[in-house]
């Protein structure tokens, strides 16, 4: 039942079991911490929040006592708590001198000044010196990995890392050893950390013990210009704040948001941003005797123009790639249909995902917050730790209150919560669609069952057919569940993918899919290829077919292709994503492309009028205009539109004979997995350190 404070005055009701911390912010007043924070364990050893309650002996650490701790007063009157008293302000400075003793005065040349909690606490509600001599502690630094800079003379031991990499990252490679003057954080014999979410720690550390390695030195914050987008490195949409400075990125922070990514970030997320400055395309080229040259926009699009002019349509194709925007995606839909070409796809090859089934066909439906309430998790060929960092850290999060069962069909993974592994194949999959297995009672006893299916599922010739299996155990898991809970859920790994599944990029009629293209080009029955930012594909199997790329970096698509036309990354537009579970998110433009380099649908606008077929728009708001009324839900931003488990009834019809075949994670090496990330001397140094760590021994194969 609520019950009632007076804080600094002001009398409130607050509800059970929230910290005397919580119920001094919902009054208004403002607390300072170093250990505690609000997404992790409490471990109330900083004593900087300390409060004073009337009739406690002594001040009180707001974050380690709850309301319900306090005790009734005698006559009933509410509890009075002060944060202002003198008591209190000369408690706190005496916390401050005491961290303060150790700490190296090296302000002026620490990368977290101007970010720095103690600095700015140390102002607050410090004192203006110190009455200790002594000479300060020093504590050798660690190496902990190539991310992470560590300067531990300046650690407070407030232990947020040590709870961050055990609690939330799964990864327990944190630890404080010794006691008292000797105590230090480190890790197991002084090894490299290496978890898809380790930076994270550098985000929650409050002094400057650990920094980023990669951006050392390069910048002071109050120097950068901030702008809030949205990740595409994976498909899970991570919320994200793009600093730059003059012309460049300098580093990618997370934003909170509760619903998609609380405010984590994969380590590719926060670090890839090296990878935009090298391999960019910065203007166009043509092939000229078997090599490529600079050229005008003019030339290319002139080029490019003649070719679909004088090519039949259903000699052209068109593949869009896996970190494409909406809005250029549905400009080159409509060129491509006003050119009569329906041989177009925005999926890689294998894959086989459609709207025939509804849109809740190829969603994430339970959503990702959704997953907070689940009880029984049936994983389908995928490894979410590889493929969504920040989902997976969702799904740890609540395996570790208890009371959910992980089953995983596919290849064996270390997931960083406890599951029970099921098979590798279609065959264990259909043993517990045919409830010959023990994890199919548990999903129809569950009140919140999720089957999660990865590409490594849906990607595979037999797909239909393992569709149909995982649509038959959702609905029978459904059974019994309350109204509007959904179940069937689909992880993508593509930024791009849901956008271009309801934008309709998919072949028509007798139109080839993306396998069938590239094989028809091999062939020499395709003339024309246009990838959009297309490169997770070997491009060397197109013959002699006419390829144009449209595109960022030199990578596999712009290797072969007979024209390049540059385009602009994800920090260099305002494009609109989809992610896994269908929310539509805006990306916001940070800097300027470099060089000659547009955006993706102004190239495509230019290029419509040199082939005959001029779109109609002329702004990015009339494109979007035209977009939304094809695509209505597309305008909802940060929205989920969906309709539950509708597509059920459709895949469980889907026709084909179950493969034998085990099933194969997409994603083979996490830091590597696009053309920004491959550009990255950081995501490398990464790669080759797993790499390395694998070979022997010291990390398993599939993690």
């Amino acid at each position: 039942m609520p019950k009632k404070l007076i804080v600094d005055g002001n009398e409130i009701e607050v509800e059970d079991g929230i910290t005397l911390l919580q119920a001094c912010e919902m009054a208004g007043a403002e607390i300072p911490r170093f250990c505690y924070h609000e997404r992790l364990s409490i471990a109330g050893n900083c004593r900087m929040c300390l409060v004073e309650v009337a009739g406690a002996p002594k001040p009180v650490a707001s974050c380690a006592q709850t309301v319900n701790d306090l005790r009734p007063n005698p006559d009933g009157s509410p509890n009075v708590i002060s944060t202002r008293s003198p008591a209190v302000k000369k408690a706190r400075e005496g916390v401050m001198e005491f961290l303060l003793i150790n700490h190296p005065l090296d302000c002026p040349i620490c990368d977290q000044g101007g970010e720095c909690d103690l600095q700015d606490q140390a102002m607050a509600y410090g004192v203006g010196g110190s009455r200790y001599q002594e000479n300060k502690r020093a504590v050798e630094d660690k190496y902990i990995g190539p991310l992470i800079k560590t300067i531990m003379t300046r650690c407070i031991h407030c232990t947020r890392c040590v709870r961050y990499m055990t609690e939330v990252a799964g990864v327990e490679e944190l630890g404080l050893a010794g006691r008292g003057e000797d105590a230090e954080i480190t890790t197991y014999l002084e090894n490299g950390i290496l978890s898809e979410m380790s930076a994270n720690v550098v985000d929650l550390c409050p002094v400057g013990a650990l920094t980023h390695r990669p951006w050392a030195h390069n910048t002071r914050p109050w120097e950068l210009k901030k702008t809030e987008s949205v990740d595409v490195m994976d498909a899970v949409g991570s919320n994200i704040r793009i600093d730059t400075r003059g012309a460049e990125v300098m580093r990618i922070l997370p934003r909170n948001n509760d619903a998609v990514n609380e405010e984590w970030i994969s380590d590719k997320t926060r670090h890839v941003c090296d990878g935009l400055k090298t391999q960019r395309l910065d203007q166009p080229y043509v092939r000229r005797d078997g090599r490529l040259v600079p050229a005008t926009w003019e030339e290319a699009l002139a080029v490019v123009g003649e070719k679909l002019k004088t090519t039949a349509a259903g000699c052209i194709g068109a593949i869009a790639g896996d970190l494409a925007g909406a809005e250029e995606m549905f400009a080159l839909k409509r060129l491509m249909d006003d050119l009569g070409v329906t041989n177009l796809d925005c999926r890689n090859p294998g894959e086989t995902l459609d709207a025939s089934c509804g849109r809740s066909g190829y969603l994430f439906n339970t959503t990702i917050e959704g997953i907070e309430q689940a009880d029984a998790i049936l994983l389908i060929g995928t490894n979410p730790r590889l493929e969504a960092p920040v989902l997976n850290a969702r799904i740890r999060k609540r395996w570790r209150l208890g009371g959910l069962a992980v089953g995983l069909v596919g290849e064996s993974a270390d997931l960083t919560y406890a599951h029970e592994y099921i098979g590798a194949g279609p065959a264990d999959l259909a043993a517990i669609a045919d409830g010959k297995h023990a994890f199919a009672d548990i999903l129809r006893q569950a009140k919140a069952p999720m089957v999660i299916l990865g590409a490594g599922a849906h990607t595979r010739p037999d797909a239909p057919a393992v569709l149909a299996l995982a649509a038959r155990i959702a609905a029978a898991a459904r059974d019994g569940v309350e109204a509007g809970h959904s179940v069937f859920n689909v992880l993508h790994t593509a930024a791009a993918r849901v956008a271009g599944l309801d934008i309709g990029f998919l072949p028509t009629g007798s139109g080839l899919d993306t396998a069938s293209m590239i094989e028809a080009a091999g062939r020499g029955d395709l003339d024309v290829l246009y990838l959009l930012g297309a490169d997770e594909f070997d491009t060397t199997k197109l013959g002699n077919t006419f390829v144009v790329y449209q595109g960022t970096h030199g990578d596999r698509g712009a290797h072969r292709a007979d024209v390049i036309l540059p385009g602009a990354a994800y920090t260099e537009k305002s494009a609109t994503y989809v992610n896994t579970e269908g929310r539509v998110q805006l990306t916001q433009r940070s800097i300027f492309p470099p060089g000659q380099a547009k955006e993706d649908w102004a190239v495509l606008r230019a290029l419509s009028a040199t082939a005959g077929k001029t779109l109609p728009f002329d702004t990015l708001s009339e494109l979007r205009a035209t977009l939304y009324k094809s695509v209505p839900h597309l305008q909802r931003i940060d929205a989920i539109s969906g309709n539950g488990d509708d597509c059920l009834t459709g895949l469980q019809n889907s026709a084909g004979k179950l493969g034998t075949d085990p099933f194969a994670n997409r994603v083979s090496d996490f830091y590597l997995t696009n053309p920004i990330a491959r550009a990255s001397t950081i995501m490398a140094k990464l790669s080759a350190l797993k790499a390395e760590k694998q070979a022997s021994g010291q990390l398993h194969a599939a993690e």
